[in-house]
């Protein structure tokens, strides 16, 4: 059974209580976004995915999308649910006010954003590229561009996507082919195919935005030949109401192995009309700035599917009877005690919801950076934002996908058979969590990114913007009594990635296989420190609310419970990616091509 509640209280921690003293200050403009206006946003936002996108995740995956006659539609009530969606509000969340966004921060609005991954993953996707696209436009487009087509897509009255992937070319875009043609009156006729596109055809909104890689005729070979066009399914009319279309063809949908209710499509550009978005031959500039909003985006899919596989399978270890505990029947009066009570179910669950908590504070930490980013007066702070949010991309959208798809395992793991046959619902988050890792740049492409390029940019100022916060914090808190043993297994962990950075730069300037037969450990290793200096700091929160007689003592004991199991049984996967990391590349490169 898929069980989804929104965790507002331990949202509200994050939002209210874990970062404040994360150095990024006060921000202009954020002044109206009390706790009040906060919590009631939150509240809302969790009445509307329990109650109308829940309900559509499960029927949305037995249904799937179709593509008949040239026409792709999403399943039964996704287009009423986008309605009512819009009609709310919520596409607008977190974008500019001068194109008819509310303007949240991204502190709240990432949270937000989790709770619509958690009820329905599919549906997600599709405010979820649009939103991506307004922040390639915003950032790189005309002001003639941004006035015309940001307001319609902001409201969700036009949806966005962005594409890339071509039948012959992935990850490396420099072999793209599809091309652009320069027309006298500026815009551009754009022919080519793409595949693997998210929301790239479907019902639910009026006009669909496409973001288009391609080279113009005298582009230059590779990536530095790559622009940025602006190419609607229909041409606005002078009124910019949806006029005729632009030879913008879905030609099919995949047949995937999960998110069924997601459009993926194979998209056909016949002469299309387009607009160039930012400098010629400066596209990929231009869509890293959405590539980049939206792999932070991947990374809060994972916790939110994390997080209702987490649910999920708490409600069926509570209501499932099975076997006896080992020191005795827990509950007598019935034939069998509940699973909850077995240890190894309670290890299941606890990494999960270790996982889960962790998480959600480091994103927590990283939307108050993106806002600092944005809102900052003080140049330092924004430097210092910028540069924390670089390093973190990467492991954010990593690190929190690599552990979706274990929990979503271990929700399987928690229901047995029942968990293997699809009435319960739990292996649908298998399969919707499983794409995570991949699309926006696999994971492994994360990790070479955050050692080939993250961890030595601005002669290593990336990673000061981390190591200092997490050095202070373990020097300040040294000796305090209760906490000493999760300080002591910080700092432990601490230095092992001290140590990890300083060999894999020096692997690098030698050999780059070296550090690149590293770097997934090693962003493991980053994000399991990171998260362990949340969870610390949770800690020391909630010892200071409990002394000091909070009303809500018990949120606070349990927020050290889930800490202490961290640091006992899932902070030492540490030590095995340190081992990994100094063990190089000898045993992965050993192999010639023709022994694999």
């Amino acid at each position: 059974m898929q069980v989804y509640n929104a965790p507002l209280r331990d949202m509200r921690f994050v939002l209210n209580e874990l970062h404040n003293d994360d150095g990024f200050g006060d921000l202009p403009g954020m002044e109206e976004f009390d706790t009040d206006l906060t919590n009631a946003v939150l509240e809302e936002a969790a009445k509307f995915c329990r109650d109308i996108l829940l309900p559509l995740n499960r029927s949305g995956d037995e249904e799937g999308c179709t593509h008949e006659n040239g026409v792709v539609r999403t399943p039964s009530g996704f287009k009423d649910a986008y309605d009512q969606f819009t009609a709310a509000g919520w596409a607008a969340l977190a974008s500019d006010p001068e194109y008819g966004g509310q303007g949240l921060p991204e502190a709240l609005n990432k949270l937000v954003e989790e709770m619509i991954c958690s009820a329905n993953l599919s549906f997600s996707l599709y405010p979820g590229l649009t939103h991506g696209g307004t922040t390639a436009i915003k950032g790189h487009g005309s002001d003639d561009l941004k006035a015309k087509w940001l307001p319609r897509m902001i409201s969700g009255e036009w949806s966005g996507t962005m594409c890339l992937t071509e039948p012959h070319c992935g990850t490396d875009l420099g072999m793209l082919r599809t091309k652009a043609e320069p027309q006298d009156d500026g815009s551009y006729k754009v022919t080519g195919n793409k595949i693997f596109i998210s929301a790239g055809d479907h019902d639910l909104a009026e006009n669909i935005v496409h973001l288009v890689l391609a080279r113009l005729p005298d582009a230059p070979e590779g990536v530095k030949g790559i622009s940025l066009f602006l190419v609607p399914k229909y041409l606005p009319k002078d009124d910019f109401s949806v006029g005729p279309a632009n030879g913008v063809t879905c030609t099919a949908i995949e047949h995937k192995m999960g998110l069924k209710g997601s459009a993926t499509c194979q998209m056909s550009f016949d002469e299309s009309t387009g607009w160039l978005v930012g400098e010629p031959n400066k596209g990929m500039a231009a869509m890293f700035t959405m590539m980049n909003t939206e792999r932070v985006s991947v990374g809060i899919q994972g916790l939110g599917v994390g997080e209702a596989a987490y649910q999920s399978a708490v409600w069926y270890a509570k209501d499932r009877v099975q076997g006896r505990a080992l020191s005795g029947a827990k509950y007598p009066e019935q034939a069998a005690d509940p699973i909850i009570v077995h240890p190894d179910v309670r290890r299941m669950l606890l990494t999960m919801r270790a996982y889960n908590e962790g998480c959600r504070a480091l994103s927590a930490w990283v939307s108050r950076a993106l806002d600092a980013q944005k809102h900052s007066p003080d140049p330092e702070v924004r430097q210092r934002a910028e540069e924390f949010t670089a390093l973190m991309t990467p492991v954010v959208k990593a690190l929190f996908t690599d552990l979706a798809t274990e929990s979503a395992n271990l929700a399987v793991q928690v229901y047995g058979g029942h968990g293997y046959i699809r009435e319960s619902g739990v292996e649908q988050y298998v399969r919707d969590a499983r794409i995570c890792q991949i699309y926006e740049g696999t994971n492994g492409i994360q990790a070479l990114d955050l050692v080939g390029r993250k961890i030595g940019a601005n002669f290593g100022r990336n990673l000061r913007s981390f190591f200092h916060p997490v050095s202070n914090f373990i020097e300040e808190s040294k000796g305090e009594g209760p906490m000493q043993p999760m300080i002591d297994a910080l700092e432990k962990a601490f230095g092992a990635l001290q140590l990890s950075t300083a060999t894999i730069a020096q692997k690098g300037m030698a050999d780059p296989e070296e550090a690149g037969a590293a770097a997934s450990e090693y962003l493991r290793l980053m994000g399991l420190v990171a998260m362990g200096y949340c969870f610390a700091k949770a800690t020391k929160i909630a010892g200071l609310q409990i002394f000091f007689g909070s009303d809500d003592k018990a949120f606070y004991e349990t927020k050290i419970k889930t800490a202490t199991f961290f640091f006992e049984r899932v902070l030492p996967q540490a030590t095995a990616s340190f081992l990994a990391i100094r063990s190089g590349k000898k045993s992965m490169m050993a192999f010639t091509e023709d022994e694999f």
